[in-house]
């Protein structure tokens, strides 16, 4: 529709705009949740309890909702350009550094605010890792010709399933 109302060209521009969507939604309600929890929980519950914990999770993790966009568009990006090892590393670190830290600092400190801050820490590294891996260039390299890159060997697998596909009678 866009290319019909506004000329071809436009398409880009739409495609651009409509991604932006990604990272600025969860900055935006981090931001909002972080300065007015109370409000956005008392959508779902009334109950003090919940809001009480609600709350805490909001401030300490809400800042950090924009890595988790970060990463999430930079996610969407590299599935794009057909590179996807660095932000599945990163999902798993995520779940690593959520896992392996939400665990162990409140079992030594009793807190609840520990717990949030894995949470907090896992997102900032989900984040900061595809940053990382696309500012230096991975979706560039030639590393897709390895025969020991996993891309290489999904592709290998993924070709081979096609010819054989393609070859045999119907």
């Amino acid at each position: 529709m866009v290319a019909a109302m506004a000329g071809v060209g436009s398409v880009a521009g739409y495609g651009t705009g409509a991604r932006l969507e990604y990272p600025l939604i969860p900055l935006i309600f981090g931001i909002a949740a972080t300065i007015w929890p109370e409000q956005w929980l008392r959508l779902f519950s009334a109950k003090a309890d919940m809001i009480e914990t609600g709350s805490a999770y909001l401030r300490i993790v809400g800042p950090t909702y924009g890595f988790f966009g970060l990463g999430l568009s930079l996610h969407f990006a590299s599935q794009g350009a057909g590179r996807l090892y660095w932000p599945l590393t990163a999902g798993f670190l995520r779940i690593a550094v959520a896992l392996g830290v939400g665990w162990i600092a409140p079992s030594i400190t009793g807190s609840l605010e520990w717990l949030l801050g894995a949470l907090t820490l896992g997102l900032v590294v989900y984040g900061m890792t595809i940053l990382a891996a696309v500012r230096s260039g991975a979706w560039f390299r030639q590393d897709l010709l390895s025969s020991k890159s996993p891309e290489r060997a999904l592709l290998m697998v993924t070709s081979s399933n096609q010819t054989r596909t393609q070859r045999t009678p119907a």
